[in-house]
């Protein structure tokens, strides 16, 4: 087997099972500025490695920077927050060996900490699963497994905020990696959380246009595009049937059309770039 690191961006009392399921491993705790006791629970577990963070950032900033200094040939990514299990660790890196290059553990729906948690999950999923053209059952999951050299090549996208699960699903996906998922039961959370509803709620459009513009904006601009084009001809037959001319809504309409279309066509060869660059 090979070696692999296990990441807990917040510390509670994983270490112990973690050491004891998987001794082999190298531990890694990202202290991401936190005031508890994190340094003084890693002393007292052998073998545990920890980074310290000046101050907190975010549970992105913890994984690239857990990432870059991670000596393993394979990553295992989980929360310190009692949510997962470390018994799953062997399922993911079972599933590692089958031929995937990232493993994702899929919470079932008592996972879910509410019911607009749950609604705003969904239509993650949805969206993703239609961008790629494959089925996603959980696109947030921040429990997974990953072959380490190509998750570095990523690192520059993923942004230092929660939705780094997000980006680097999608990003894999877009480079043609082999993304696999098994079904898990996620605790509820013994901590408090960071994720702030109203703040974080607000983002929900912008994770979602993320969503598209990371993997094919084509696939997100051109049915916009469409729908503008429609909307501008119907005002238009509507106008020019029972009025006879041609209104400046209709000719907004249509250049809103032709305007999104090309800013999604920029933005394709703009994506197409980056990936090129990256494997360059």
């Amino acid at each position: 087997m090979s070696d692999y690191c296990t990441f807990i961006p917040r510390l509670q009392s994983l270490l112990p099972k973690i050491r004891a399921i998987v001794p082999q491993a190298q531990v890694l705790v990202i202290n991401d500025g936190s005031t508890d006791n994190t340094q003084e629970i890693c002393n007292t577990c052998a073998g545990v490695e920890i980074l310290n963070r000046v101050y907190g950032v975010g549970n992105g900033a913890a994984i690239k920077a857990g990432a870059r200094v991670a000596t393993g040939d394979i990553l295992v990514f989980m929360d310190g927050d009692g949510q997962h299990n470390p018994e799953d660790i062997p399922r993911l890196l079972e599933m590692l060996d089958h031929g995937y290059d990232m493993v994702i553990g899929a919470r079932d729906q008592g996972s879910q900490a509410n019911i607009a948690r749950s609604l705003a999950n969904g239509l993650y999923n949805r969206l993703a699963s239609w961008m790629v053209e494959r089925h996603i059952p959980d696109l947030t999951s921040g429990f997974r497994t990953v072959y380490a050299n190509k998750f570095r090549e990523f690192l520059y996208l993923l942004p230092n905020g929660f939705s780094y699960p997000t980006t680097i699903t999608m990003a894999f996906f877009r480079a043609g990696y082999q993304v696999g998922y098994i079904p898990i039961h996620a605790a509820q959370r013994t901590g408090k959380s960071h994720i702030r509803p109203l703040h974080d709620g607000l983002n929900f459009l912008l994770i979602i246009f993320r969503i598209g513009t990371l993997y094919s904006p084509l696939k997100l601009f051109f049915p916009i595009s469409m729908l503008f084009a429609i909307l501008g001809l119907g005002h238009y037959l509507y106008k020019y049937i029972y009025f006879h001319k041609f209104t400046n809504m209709s000719a907004l309409l249509i250049s809103m059309a032709v305007l999104i279309f090309m800013i999604g066509l920029v933005s394709e060869q703009i994506t197409s770039l980056i990936y090129l660059r990256n494997k360059d």
